[in-house]
């Protein structure tokens, strides 16, 4: 892979917990909308991906890690205190 300008994972085989967040994303992305829907060319597809990324998964999906909040929502929390002062 060197040879290649790959990078292989970030750790040994085996250990599961490395990947687990990369894995739980396209995991979500497969069953929420990839398998949902029927693409007629690979352009089609990548297009779609990267809308659903930027457009939903990154902004309004609501997300654990944010307690269940929206991204948009926490983002402007952090900015009410600062249009006040």
């Amino acid at each position: 892979m060197t040879g290649l300008s790959m990078r292989s994972s970030m750790g040994r085989t085996g250990v599961c917990w490395n990947n687990s967040m990369a894995e739980s994303f396209f995991s979500m992305l497969k069953n929420e909308r990839v398998y949902r829907t029927v693409y007629t060319t690979k352009t089609q597809e990548k297009r779609d991906v990267i809308a659903y990324i930027e457009g939903f998964y990154n902004s309004r999906r609501r997300h654990s890690a944010l307690d269940y909040r929206k991204p948009n929502e926490v983002h402007y929390s952090y900015q009410q205190p600062a249009l006040a002062a």
